[in-house]
């Protein structure tokens, strides 16, 4: 087992560390927030007047995404039925407004089904990095288990990763089941696995699962700590291995 010192933090007997995958690894940001103008703009063409609330519930603001918005964080089926929601209030019945969005959504990812983003730089060096010292890697993403797998494939990141799992389970984010369920995979203990992640959600799935501790990243994007997290980094590079 090994030692990580993050900044003035120092984290020991730690076997492995779980990754957020958007926003942590995946320079995703600027695809993310095209996304849901485009769910949005869908959605407004058949119920007009939606679609400037649906992109302030999606978290897209004048400065870009909200990295703790519902598009940013939330899973695909929170993202459906929280449009849903605000067509619903039109006076739509749930089963129309749902078919409405589910419409809007698969046709939206059919358009923009590409290749994934940029990592952030860095990211492959320090993965290796750390899998090379022997600590067990995984990925919990709000994204799908598939498009965490295509993301690994892609930028040649499967070697060094274990466990690679999406909002495709019985349970996601924020639920602390999810983080547990990743660490019973790569069989390692919570309570000697850290979770790095760019929103209060991945800190409070962890916390509340037994994490050794939580560890917030920005990339320089906000200076001020992510809410829960035990420490806030700007940069992978920040995570030191130590004896």
């Amino acid at each position: 087992m090994l030692s990580i010192e993050c900044l003035n933090h120092k984290f020991t007997d730690i076997q492995a560390i779980i990754f957020d995958k958007d926003g942590t690894l995946e320079d995703s940001g600027d695809y993310l927030r095209n996304l849901a103008q485009k769910r949005a703009r869908l959605i407004d063409a058949q119920v007009p007047g939606v679609g400037e609330p649906l992109l302030m519930a999606f978290g897209v603001t004048d400065r870009g995404l909200d990295p703790a918005g519902l598009q940013a964080v939330g899973s695909q089926y929170e993202n459906e039925i929280a449009a849903a929601a605000y067509i619903a209030e039109t006076g739509r019945g749930w089963s129309a407004a749902l078919e409405i969005v589910k419409g809007a959504f698969n046709e939206v990812d059919r358009v923009m089904e590409s290749t994934p983003a940029a990592m952030f730089p860095g990211c492959a060096e320090s993965i290796s990095t750390l899998a090379g010292a022997g600590l067990k890697l995984g990925i919990v993403s709000a994204a799908t288990t598939s498009q965490v797998v295509k993301f690994a494939n892609y930028h040649r990141l499967q070697s060094h990763f274990q466990v690679l799992l999406g909002s495709d389970l019985q349970f996601a984010k924020p639920d602390p089941r999810l983080f547990q369920f990743a660490c019973q995979e790569l069989g390692v203990n919570p309570a000697q696995t850290l979770m790095v992640g760019d929103s209060t959600w991945d800190m409070s799935m962890a916390k509340k699962g037994g994490a050794a501790g939580c560890i917030g990243i920005s990339w320089g994007r906000f200076r001020q700590p992510i809410a829960m997290s035990d420490v806030t980094i700007e940069d992978l590079a920040q995570l030191q291995i130590c004896q």
